[in-house]
């Protein structure tokens, strides 16, 4: 698995992550300049990402989204309600 994770899923999920960066570089959210439910959709995905696939501050446009994303108010509500959530662990 270890051969596996080296040649085929490590290249791929840095291809894809560079891809996702390099579409917040056209605006602050992924369908611009406002927040949208595509948003929210992306967050779950960067959220495992950052959490078991690498995704750190070596890509600052997906991190910044993420950071946007815990800053807004709805966001601290939801895991006032729901709990704090230990992604993948």
């Amino acid at each position: 698995m270890a051969r596996v994770n080296k040649s085929f899923i490590e290249p791929q999920i840095a291809l894809h992550l560079g891809y996702i960066e390099a579409e917040l570089e056209k605006s602050l959210w992924f369908v611009g300049s406002e927040f949208t439910a595509a948003d929210i959709q992306m967050s779950f995905p960067l959220e495992a990402a950052a959490a078991q696939a690498g995704l750190d501050r070596s890509r600052p446009k997906l991190m910044g989204f993420l950071d946007r994303i815990h800053a807004r108010p709805a966001y601290g509500r939801a895991l006032e309600r729901g709990g704090a959530y230990d992604l993948l662990n």
